[in-house]
């Protein structure tokens, strides 16, 4: 099955590293809007979703490897409309760019098969987050679409993450089974990943264990939430994650969505979180190793 319509060519891989390279960025902007603090004319009004993530699109598209649309803040907002006009507003004005939806699903049979659908189908997504709790069968569906990225929770950024992630595993024939995320990450690096489809998100708040997935996964794409509002460290992150071959996807979105303060008005909202994906993704750049 094949449903490659709105991927860029050669699917989310091949796509996250011609941007990479083009706009010399591991710069991922979240699109997590907040109609309470929209510049002022939009204050509170969530019909102009769309608007204000399209203007932060707009101005910064030439300094991102990927945007990320966050559904929650469309669905709650009963904006899912505008979510399909923004995505497919990324597609026409931002070719080369491609979206990551960060639905976060988790479910199997039937179900994955609808959630897949909704991802690739109805949104024309580029790639979607997903929790591997239930195991393979619940990202088999998601597979079915070729070219598509499948990006799976490993070491979250949050401090609960702890309570399941960082969990010991039972030793498996004398050697020590390691932790739960390490497991993951071993998986996703070998038996699951099939078609080549597969990443991992892991939270730039941890940049030791960022670094332990780095070692396990060495090609897979990282995505990395967690600088910016979180308070992640991006120089220790990059650090962390750099290998040949291995893409870094660094996710910021309060940081530069509302980079102009709750006071900004139009269109200084745009100028200010262009400035802020320019400063951070100068930033990141700046602490790769040399070579």
């Amino acid at each position: 099955m094949s449903h490659n319509a709105a991927s860029p060519a050669g699917g989310f891989r091949q796509a996250l590293l011609a941007a990479q390279a083009h706009h010399a960025s591991m710069l991922c902007v979240g699109l997590d809007p907040e109609p309470a603090r929209f510049p002022l004319a939009w204050r509170g009004d969530p019909a102009r979703i769309f608007d204000f993530c399209a203007a932060i699109v707009d101005a910064t598209r030439d300094q991102v490897c990927a945007f990320k649309p966050q559904i929650a803040y469309f669905a709650a907002q009963r904006a899912e409309d505008q979510l399909e006009r923004l995505i497919a507003h990324i597609h026409a004005t931002a070719p080369g760019v491609p979206v990551i939806l960060d639905a976060k699903r988790g479910d199997i049979g039937a179900t994955a098969q609808q959630y897949a659908r909704e991802a690739f189908v109805r949104y024309g997504a580029d790639a979607v987050t997903l929790s591997p709790f239930m195991g393979l069968d619940s990202i088999e569906p998601y597979m079915a679409y070729d070219g598509k990225g499948l990006i799976l929770l490993c070491r979250t950024s949050n401090p609960g993450g702890s309570d399941l992630q960082a969990q010991a595993l039972a030793d498996v024939n004398g050697k020590p089974g390691g932790a739960l995320y390490e497991h993951i990450a071993r998986l996703a690096a070998g038996p699951w990943n099939r078609g080549g489809q597969i990443g991992l998100v892991v939270g730039a708040t941890y940049p030791a264990e960022v670094a332990r997935v780095r070692e396990l996964a060495p090609t897979l794409p990282l995505l990395i939430p967690g600088i910016g509002a979180q308070g992640g460290d991006a120089e220790a992150t990059v650090r962390a994650a750099a290998r040949p071959g291995g893409p870094i996807i660094v996710s910021a979105s309060r940081s530069v969505l509302f980079a102009g303060g709750d006071a900004a008005a139009m269109p200084a909202f745009a100028e200010a979180a262009r400035a802020a994906a320019g400063a951070t993704r100068r930033q990141l750049q700046a602490a790769l190793p040399p070579g």
